[in-house]
């Protein structure tokens, strides 16, 4: 594209979500590869600490209360999906439940950031 023609517009981007999933620490990578997978281009860690007392874990059978939080940014459209895979795999990963949820991310400053999060790489420009 030469310095003169401007690229084509997109009208009306869509719009991101701040997906939360918490998950046991050891099985953090896992989410995180899949949730990349998913099409999120962001993702941040925190660690955490279960809040159920330990001899009510124990009872359960769930002594390990060393969590992690992954903080994903990923398309509005896409994360349906996302949540739904997620949920699968709580379900059928030994060991692997947790939580997912998300939020929506309502305000974002720079073009280039958004196409980032929102894995839209192409060189539309947005109005």
């Amino acid at each position: 594209m030469s310095k003169n023609e401007q690229a084509p517009a997109v009208k009306s981007p869509d719009g991101l979500k701040l997906v939360i999933t918490i998950v046991d620490r050891e099985k953090s990578e896992f989410y995180a590869d899949l949730i990349q997978n998913g099409g999120a281009n962001l993702q941040c860690f925190l660690s955490a600490h279960g809040t159920a007392r330990s001899q009510m874990l124990e009872m359960l059978g769930l002594a390990n209360d060393r969590k992690s939080v992954i903080l994903s940014m990923i398309s509005a459209e896409r994360a349906p999906e996302l949540l739904s895979m997620l949920s699968r795999k709580f379900k059928s990963v030994k060991g692997g439940t947790g939580i997912a949820f998300s939020i929506p991310f309502s305000s974002m400053i720079g073009a280039t950031a958004y196409r980032f999060l929102s894995d839209k790489r192409e060189t539309q420009r947005l109005l």
